[in-house]
């Protein structure tokens, strides 16, 4: 999977689970702030990431990704 690919299989799963507009999702936006995310919401973020990527996010992992470009960069460096 190229980091295309990854953008939008990530940007489409989380749009669909978060009833948002894709077009709402930008590499440097806030992911807690975008999908309007607490803590019990970014857990499922979480497993919904996980299963579209086939990528193990580890809670000391979640911790460093702020933007979704550091949630793209994080996947398409594991995979």
């Amino acid at each position: 999977m190229n980091k295309q690919e990854i953008v939008e299989k990530i940007n489409n799963a989380l749009a669909e689970e978060f009833e948002i507009e894709v077009s709402k999702i930008t590499p440097d936006g806030d992911i807690k702030e975008t999908l309007d995310l607490d803590s019990l919401s970014l857990v499922d973020m979480v497993a919904l990431v996980e299963n579209v990527s086939g990528v193990e996010i580890k809670g000391t992992d979640v911790v460093s990704i702020k933007t979704f470009e550091n949630l793209y960069k994080f996947i398409e460096e594991r995979l």
